[in-house]
């Protein structure tokens, strides 16, 4: 799965080159969208094992999007 591999290198990335707080996440809980910084997202996730990387919609730094998961058919 591509999608992961992107993810995963970005976290990875982040963890060891940038400054971690500058990263946001967000992810679906249910039927909303959650915002969180990378380091708390790891947290609540137990580190990607509570919180798949499936559920990341988008990935942001600084305001710039890193990766954002398209809606199906929206090109």
């Amino acid at each position: 799965m591509a999608k992961k591999g992107i993810i995963e290198e970005i976290f990875s990335k982040a963890k060891f080159a940038d400054e971690t707080q500058s990263y946001k996440i967000f992810y679906r809980n249910f039927e909303r969208i959650v915002e969180t910084t990378l380091p708390e997202f790891l947290v609540q996730s137990d580190n990607l094992q509570t919180i798949p990387i499936s559920r990341i919609k988008k990935i942001e730094k600084n305001n710039t999007v890193l990766f954002e998961k398209k809606l199906p058919g929206s090109e």
